[in-house]
């Protein structure tokens, strides 16, 4: 391991995954350095993020998280173990099925944090794409090992640097593994670390993930997606847990897997004995983490749709008269970069059947962003991302089926940008609108690239924005929208609060 200033360096002829376990035990007891004031603000906005998604979801009574919350309520702890509640109960559970079940609530709506995986002044562009979803690994671990609500951030904060770093390495989608492999492996990491591993136990847990639990994007092939897309990151956190725990319990996984010809890694990227494909450096201090590169989402849609929606915005307060005159739309024609235009603007997808589908869709994502743009107008409400949000209704059977919906589908040509578009992406999401109006002409066709809620965005603007989906998602879900935000300060939270961190009633909601 090689020091340099705010980062540590872990090179690819050395055992890496060791130098994971030395660097999560150093970055969480031996040699826990100061973390910016401007990261702890943001891992703390990212964190309050993903909670008011994850009650949203359970209230809402979505399926694959009510279905493993189910299944977590109904296993209780381990002996020896202080277990770990889910969203809405007090009830200590199995401490893997409850970070299953809180995961997955998180993920559910598609609408929480992402990371592109690129850093281009190190000249890392691996470009993996990653979500926030694994804060309530920390928040069990914590739980576990009575650690208090700063000690829980710099878990957070681990969990989000291993697998952002490893997002700029390794392009995990090339070799149609799904990318929350990298959220597993630093979700194992971290648990085991904030349990009190030694590196041989963290190594070994890491190994484990990386042998035995590979998930592959087949989850997310063919016309309509299913649960198992939603709850990917979920169920490879729970093994992610599983395989700490083993290795805390004694049980050897392999060792180097890094550097292993077998494992993914050099499997799909050979390279020369002794090394990996890649050199890893992290953050340990100050403000040189990755979490300054990931985008909050302002609502319900595929990140990669966020170029189209700014583009939108800025058509509606360009044109005053575009969002009340839909009907005389005679053709929109959006560009958009690879591998947004191979996923979101897939033919299959011009007529999604399933939630999970119509929010990968920019057809349906732009749509229905349209006609909320009418309705506003109709109402005499500002257009602009805190009225055209698009939240869980949304997304109903009903709008699914919505022939208002088809009818503005029918008229989107959606091509790809080619190598114009392509340089920008992962930097930016270079997307263009242009929109013919029978009355007012051609309209727009500019290039946006830094979307609001993108990391090179407005940031006060974006936080402005994030907190208000925050009170519109949790709204009819918990009693005190401004109470839970509260809760959620976990900068000065006590071992007990984060404990009980997440056993806060939730409407409607089965306490257990």
């Amino acid at each position: 391991m090689n020091h340099q200033g705010d980062t540590r360096l872990l090179p690819a002829d050395t055992n890496q995954a060791r130098g994971l376990a030395d660097y999560a035990i150093d970055f969480l007891f031996r040699d826990p350095r100061p973390i910016g004031a401007a990261t702890v603000r943001l891992l703390e906005r990212f964190h309050l993020d993903s909670v008011g998604c994850g009650v949203s979801a359970i209230a809402a009574g979505a399926n694959a998280p009510t279905v493993l919350r189910r299944e977590a309520l109904a296993t209780p702890p381990m002996a020896g173990s202080r277990g770990a509640v889910c969203f809405g109960s007090p009830r200590p559970c199995l401490v893997e099925r409850a970070v299953a079940a809180n995961a997955s609530a998180v993920r559910e709506w598609d609408s929480n944090g992402t990371n592109f995986g690129h850093d281009a002044a190190r000249g890392r562009t691996a470009g993996e794409f990653g979500h926030n979803d694994y804060y309530p690994v920390a928040v069990a671990a914590a739980g576990e090992a009575g650690l208090d609500g700063a000690a829980t951030l710099r878990l957070m904060l681990l969990i989000d640097e291993i697998r952002g770093r490893l997002a700029e390495v390794f392009a995990l989608r090339k070799y149609a593994i799904d990318h929350v492999h990298h959220g597993a492996v630093a979700s194992a990491a971290a648990y085991a670390a904030a349990l009190g591993g030694t590196a041989d136990q963290i190594e070994s847990a890491i190994g484990m993930v990386v042998a035995h639990y590979v998930p592959f994007r087949a989850i997310r092939a063919g016309h309509q997606l299913s649960d198992s897309k939603g709850a990917s990151a979920a169920l490879s956190s729970e093994v992610a847990v599983m395989s700490a725990r083993r290795a805390l319990a004694g049980f050897v996984g392999p060792r180097d897997v890094f550097r292993n010809p077998l494992a993914i890694y050099r499997k799909n990227e050979p390279c020369p004995a002794g090394r990996s494909p890649f050199d890893l450096e992290l953050g340990v201090a100050g403000d040189a983490f990755a979490i300054h590169a990931m985008h909050f989402k302002l609502g319900l849609y595929e990140h990669q749709s966020a170029g189209a929606l700014q583009s939108l915005v800025d058509l509606f307060a360009a044109h005053p008269g575009l969002a009340a005159d839909l009907d005389q739309i005679r053709g929109i024609t959006v560009r958009i970069y690879e591998p947004a235009f191979s996923i979101i603007a897939d033919p299959a997808k011009r007529t999604p059947t399933t939630r999970q589908s119509a929010d990968h869709s920019l057809p349906f994502i732009l749509a229905k962003t349209l006609l909320k743009a009418r309705r506003a107008a109709q109402t005499g409400i500002p257009i602009g991302w805190e009225s055209l949000m698009l939240l869980p209704d949304d997304y109903s059977d009903e709008a699914i089926r919505d022939p208002a919906v088809a009818r503005l589908i029918a008229t989107m040509a959606i091509e790809h940008g080619g190598a114009e578009y392509d340089a920008l992406y992962p930097e930016g999401i270079p997307t263009s609108v242009a929109i013919d109006h029978a009355a007012l002409g051609r309209l727009g066709g500019g290039l946006v690239k830094y979307p609001l809620g993108h990391a090179r965005a407005d940031a006060a603007r974006t936080a402005a924005v994030v907190d208000l989906k925050f009170d519109r998602l949790v709204a009819g879900a918990v009693e005190d929208p401004a109470a839970l935000r509260g809760r959620m300060s976990l900068a000065a939270a006590s071992p007990a609060q984060i404990a009980e961190l997440y056993a806060f009633p939730i409407h409607g909601c089965d306490p257990g």
